[in-house]
């Protein structure tokens, strides 16, 4: 594995244990220029690891705790009145960050969740008629908690497919966890993590993640995937084109990650699960887990044509 790399997942494995992956994955997505949303029950270290990422890469880090009175403005900002200059000045809400964390994004109405929509896209937000960019990098990490919890709003296909990747944290495994109850409240806090990356090196590696080649026959396995779950009855809703460069852009990432500047289909196999698995529905089920869509794709379509 890249060793710059290396050093920023041990150093994030510090306070949060057995979650090697999921660390890894998460940097994937911030290399790969994208946002990330995760999904889980309350408790299982999201909050943790978006805190730690934002220490070890020294990301200006904000967090928005979404709730159901919350209003757009609470987020991108506002205009007030200076009497004094007999003008309006702009007041920046948090999203003007390099790291936000939308926390319990789906318990904020839509019209709240959709202010999100601009910024994710494009990183500016308009306000008052006037576009104002947003931080260089600008990392997006929202957690939702299950929708069958209550006081929770499903997010819309148009605001899961402004993030590049959707994963789960997962239980710790059964050394992490007796090694979390081990050290009980001794474990280390984030004021105690190293910055590993600075925002300039940050940028490099974004860069050197858009020069890793792709060679013809992996853009042909990938379209052909993307072409899959359009085609395929079972799926009601197959990847977009933005997917498809999300899915390139990510595999990229990985091979980068993995210490290599070109792609193998194996890339493309490990993230796509991250990838696809929020943006295709059943076609007949629609409680039906993306999971089961994911691997009905990947055993569908061949590597060699």
């Amino acid at each position: 594995m890249n060793t710059l790399v290396d050093n920023v997942v041990a150093e994030i494995s510090t306070v949060l244990l057995g979650k090697n992956e999921q660390i890894k994955m998460s940097l994937c997505c911030l290399f790969a220029g994208g946002h990330l949303l995760l999904e889980d029950l309350p408790g299982m270290g999201k909050t943790t690891l978006s805190h730690a990422l934002a220490d070890v890469l020294g990301l200006d880090y904000k967090r928005v705790q979404f709730t159901s009175d919350l209003l757009p403005s609470d987020i991108i900002g506002v205009s007030i009145y200076d009497k004094a200059n007999s003008a309006f000045e702009f007041k920046p809400g948090p999203i003007f960050s390099q790291l936000l964390l939308a926390d319990e994004i789906n318990r904020a109405t839509p019209k709240t969740q959709s202010a999100l929509l601009e910024a994710m896209a494009e990183a500016q937000v308009s306000c008052d008629g006037e576009r104002r960019a947003l931080p260089t990098p600008f990392f997006v990490i929202a957690s939702q908690n299950p929708t069958n919890q209550s006081g929770t709003f499903t997010l819309p296909e148009s605001q899961l497919d402004r993030f590049l990747m959707c994963m789960a944290m997962g239980y710790p495994n059964r050394d992490a966890e007796l090694a979390m109850y081990q050290r009980g409240q001794h474990v280390a806090g984030h004021n105690q993590l190293k910055q590993i990356i600075s925002i300039p090196q940050l940028i490099r590696i974004q860069e050197a993640v858009n020069a890793v080649t792709a060679a013809e026959p992996l853009l042909d396995y990938l379209h052909r995937l993307v072409t899959f779950t359009r085609d395929d009855t079972k799926i009601g809703v197959g990847l977009s084109p933005r997917a498809g460069l999300g899915l390139l852009q990510s595999a990229k990432a990985w091979a980068y990650i993995n210490g290599r500047d070109y792609v193998v289909p194996e890339d493309v196999q490990h993230v796509f699960p991250c990838v696809a698995g929020h943006r295709l529905l059943d076609s007949t089920d629609f409680s039906s887990s993306g999971s089961v869509l994911v691997e009905r794709v990947l055993r569908g379509v061949s590597v060699f044509k």
